[in-house]
């Protein structure tokens, strides 16, 4: 990664935390910086991504502002957090979205609707738009098969392809030589639970300081919701898929049926988790929070709570005049969700991952 204000600036603070040792124990930022003497922007990259944002440090440091050596780890990572998703993204010039990332996201939501909703009115008669539909198919008749699956998978596909690039890019510039290097089976089933179990968002095992130098739990209870509701909806899409290619069961499907079970309470979930975050960071300190960030957080939060929102009104009507817009709008919110993954906050937890699996890899050394 390019050297830069906020690398310069990190390494400054890292070498005083070196020598401190006072938060040693707090989270896994602070072991993997003591396995170093001098940081490269590659190690400090790798510890930015590794930094969950706790604020446990920031509240505990004798050297935070104001005391002149102003040592702010939370607010200085957050910053080159963002650098490197913008320094890996790929194609190598999309990585510029990520500088009003706010802006970005909410115009493209606003033409991926608009975009959704001309098509259907342009491919079946716009009237169908405003009448109910029921039984076999409903939600085909409205939007085209074709249109939905086509619209769904090749935005999906070109997300997966652009942010698996831009991993690779990033293992590659934070562990140079790491592809010569096997990865085994321990340090990635390490780094799995870390994920699943989001433990470093525990702090030292008491909490965060989510609102100020207080501990709480509120911001790890609200990322588990916020994922496992993401994760509950992606499975209920692939049931759903499993069930119309494999089995011939066509949408809509019953209640109690698996997909839209799994789409239930992912939605909860999601709706939950995202409310929730927002509001953390709307209540939250200021004084650790990178502020240039927070459009881009904010309007991803706001997506994702659109398209669980929508998912759920849309099983509430589905059976009334009002499906066919509220289904345009939520297949148009997910298009959008879609097209902004490899270039918005999403990609934190990809790149989160591969730290940690850096991280236990190292431990194991």
């Amino acid at each position: 990664m390019s050297e830069t204000e906020a690398t310069v600036e990190a390494r400054r603070q890292m070498e005083i935390c070196n020598a401190c040792r006072y938060c040693e124990g707090y989270c896994a930022v602070f072991p993997a910086m003591t396995l170093r003497r001098e940081f490269t922007t590659g190690d400090l990259t790798h510890l930015a991504n590794l930094c969950h944002s706790c604020k446990g440090c920031y509240h505990s440091c004798q050297y935070a502002p104001p005391h002149p050596f102003g040592v702010n780890v939370p607010q200085t990572f957050a910053t080159i957090r963002a650098e490197s998703y913008a320094e890996y993204a790929w194609p190598a010039p999309m990585g510029r979205l990520f500088e009003r990332n706010g802006t970005v996201v909410t115009l493209v939501a606003f033409l991926a609707v608009t975009l959704v909703l001309l098509l259907t009115m342009a491919l079946q008669d716009p009237a169908i738009l405003y009448t109910a539909q029921t039984g076999v198919g409903a939600f085909f008749r409205v939007i085209p098969y074709w249109l939905m699956v086509g619209l769904a998978s090749l935005s999906f596909g070109y997300a997966l392809l652009a942010m698996g690039m831009g991993a690779l890019r990033y293992w590659r510039g934070t562990a140079p030589g790491a592809g010569q290097k096997p990865i085994t089976v321990a340090p990635v089933a390490q780094a799995a639970f870390d994920i699943l179990t989001l433990r470093n968002l525990g702090g030292g095992g008491h909490g965060c300081n989510d609102l100020d130098d207080s501990f709480a739990q509120k911001r790890r209870w609200l990322h588990h919701a916020m994922f496992y509701g993401f994760m509950l909806c992606f499975a209920a899409t692939t049931t759903g898929a499993i069930y119309h290619h494999f089995l011939g069961w066509k949408s809509p499907h019953a209640f109690l049926s698996l997909p839209v079970q799994f789409g239930t309470w992912g939605g909860v979930l999601l709706c939950i988790g995202t409310a929730g975050l927002l509001w953390v960071k709307t209540v939250t300190d200021p004084g650790p929070v990178a502020k240039r960030l927070l459009g881009g957080e904010y309007a991803m939060l706001g997506l994702l709570f659109l398209v669980g929102i929508t998912g759920l009104l849309l099983l509430v009507i589905r059976h009334t005049g009002a499906m066919g817009v509220t289904l345009a709008i939520h297949l148009g919110l997910v298009l959008a969700l879609f097209l902004v993954m490899p270039y918005s906050k999403m990609v934190h937890g990809l790149y989160r991952g591969l730290a940690l699996l850096r991280n236990a890899q190292e431990k194991r050394r």
